[in-house]
């Protein structure tokens, strides 16, 4: 682990002890806490997107927001639900965005998790898939995606305008590709990813039960997608992150919220029809995390850890976690803050 950042789901809901109950209170805070995690140091700042749920939905004006009041922090997401999306318009929108924050973005992007509605996609107008969750929907406009961002003439042009032949969408980034995650829940959507030449996302929640610890499986994961990516003649240093839930117990505030959160032992449950394997919380003093952190193989093998954080909690004692974290466990793991530069993935040959 070189790098480590949060991950909001952007949760917010008026009800007791909520410190964020609207959109509004939202987004706002979370562009507080990534200025705030900027400057301890805090390598990322990602969120998941939502839709039809009282979540973060739109994450390009916020990423866009917090980009232009930081200097090093990375921007992201993890990850966008591709089952929602126009594939030229999210190209657009992803260059401009790669443009304005000098290249400080992380895109995470897959098929998509659980749903709070039926199909919530055919509500934006995209119909016509066959799968009761629209995987096969997913991958063919991620492909019109990339085959966006890569340049690909996908429109002719209209001489009356002054055009001639076919052309590409506009903004163009040269650098887009680099930035470009896939969030993989298997060791098959990982070698996928590997060939694909993409960096790889993973998080707390894979949909499958390899009869093993949550940390093994993932750690699986990661060494197939390399050596995919290594067999497809990538040449290049693809990065990797894995998230956990993990709390620093620095005060009785925090021993009150997760002095008895931490889970021993992974979880198994079917999500989205699959049997899947949930990771487990770390919540201890620092000295306790640093030696369980060490002994988490996925952890050793990824360049980058995302923090999932309580976001209703609000931004202050959002920013304790983190800071927390930044002082007292990360520089045991290898932690290198944002102001030392930016992330690389390990070079694979």
């Amino acid at each position: 682990m070189r790098a480590f950042g949060f991950l909001s789901f952007g949760h917010y809901m008026n009800a007791r002890g909520s410190q964020t109950r609207t959109a509004s209170e939202m987004l706002k805070q979370a562009v507080e806490l990534g200025v705030g995690a900027d400057e301890i140091g805090v390598n990322g700042a990602y969120f998941r997107v939502h839709h039809f749920a009282q979540q973060q939905a739109s994450p390009m004006p916020l990423l866009a927001t917090i980009a232009a009041k930081t200097k090093h922090i990375e921007v992201g997401t993890g990850v966008i639900d591709m089952r929602y999306e126009n594939p030229l318009y999210l190209a657009e929108e992803a260059a401009a965005l790669d443009i304005l924050a000098d290249g400080r973005i992380a895109l995470g992007i897959s098929r998509g998790s659980p749903e709070t509605v039926v199909r919530g996609y055919e509500a934006f107008g995209y119909t016509g898939s066959t799968d009761p969750r629209g995987a096969d929907i997913a991958r063919p406009k991620f492909d019109l995606f990339m085959r966006a961002i890569e340049g690909e003439k996908l429109a002719l042009g209209d001489p009356t305008m002054g055009y001639r032949g076919p052309v590409p969408v506009e903004p163009r980034s040269a650098t887009l590709k680099d930035h470009i995650w896939w969030g993989s829940a298997t060791r098959e959507t990982a070698e996928w990813t590997g060939r694909q030449g993409l960096n790889l996302m993973s998080s707390t929640l894979l949909t499958e039960d390899g009869g093993m610890p949550f940390d093994e499986l993932q750690a699986e994961q990661i060494i197939r997608f390399r050596e995919a990516y290594r067999d497809a003649g990538h040449k290049g240093a693809p990065r990797v992150s894995v998230s956990r839930s993990v709390f620093p117990i620095m005060n009785d505030t925090d021993r009150a919220y997760f002095g008895n959160a931490a889970e021993r032992d992974d979880g198994i449950g079917m999500i989205d029809g699959f049997r899947s394997t949930f990771g487990r919380t770390y919540a201890a003093e620092p000295d306790v995390l640093i030696e369980q952190l060490k002994n988490d193989k996925a952890i050793a093998l990824a360049d980058t850890l995302m923090l999932t954080i309580p976001n209703q909690l609000g931004p202050e004692y959002n920013l304790h976690i983190l800071e927390s974290f930044a002082k007292h466990v990360a520089p045991s793991l290898g932690w290198k803050p944002n102001w030392e530069g930016r992330v690389s993935g390990d070079q694979i040959n």
